[in-house]
């Protein structure tokens, strides 16, 4: 019997990397907006919104901040409630993305890719995201609800999706993908786990350490600003 041909695969970051914010801090603002979040939660990230404003902060810090905001308060939400947010926020940021990665994206997609997207945001927002996008499979993070339906607050499988490198090669085992051709693209250090892993890396709007990383081991980086798109050498 003649072996199944494996298919080649391109995995991205999705935050800062194809959608121009981040899915976190624009879920977090809707559910504030709602009544499901107290506005008090601004209180958990104000002071590093405010550093990364005035680039006294890092906004890698300024999105942990959200995080704990998130977290801290989603003990109780109803799941179904939460979906419904998820859906709104997908649906009004669906077209808010650089046009590179859109257009590479759309590219490889004719080509027969098998797109994965990997986001530490919520997996069932960066799923309503991704659907029009045309993405096969997407990993971010879970959160356990229990037999009412609601969330309990504690992360599932944690240890899988802070590794991105680890996420990649569960998908290549699981969807019979091959890494020969394959293209990775991110935008922040924590993205070198997985890029490392492709034949094809793509360093996009990096941030410093990415940047330089990407600089020693010759990898391409793209930078779009307003509208234009700059390799840089």
């Amino acid at each position: 019997m003649e072996k199944e041909k494996k298919q080649r695969v391109a995995i991205f970051d999705i935050d800062g990397t194809i959608f121009r914010s981040s899915l976190i801090i624009e879920l977090i603002d809707a559910l504030i907006q709602a009544g499901i979040f107290k506005r008090s939660v601004t209180k958990v990230y104000a002071k590093e919104y405010r550093a990364w404003l005035d680039r006294r902060g890092t906004y890698e810090d300024y999105i942990e901040a959200v995080v704990r905001g998130y977290m801290a308060n989603l003990k109780g939400v109803s799941h179904f409630e939460f979906l419904k947010i998820c859906k709104e926020v997908a649906e009004f940021h669906k077209d808010r993305v650089y046009r590179y990665t859109r257009d590479l994206v759309r590219g490889l997609e004719k080509k027969n890719y098998f797109l994965l997207a990997i986001s530490n945001s919520p997996k069932e927002i960066v799923e309503e995201f991704c659907k029009k996008l045309g993405f096969n499979k997407v990993y971010g993070r879970m959160y356990e609800t229990d037999s009412n339906n609601k969330f309990t607050g504690k992360i599932l499988y944690l240890d899988i999706i802070r590794d991105k490198a680890k996420v990649l090669k569960r998908a290549v085992l699981k969807d019979n993908l091959t890494l020969r051709g394959s293209i990775g693209v991110g935008d922040t250090e924590s993205d070198v786990a997985f890029l490392k892993l492709v034949e094809r890396p793509i360093c996009f709007n990096p941030n410093r350490k990415l940047y330089d990383y990407a600089k020693r081991r010759g990898w391409e980086i793209v930078v779009e600003r307003k509208d234009m798109i700059y390799e840089l050498k």
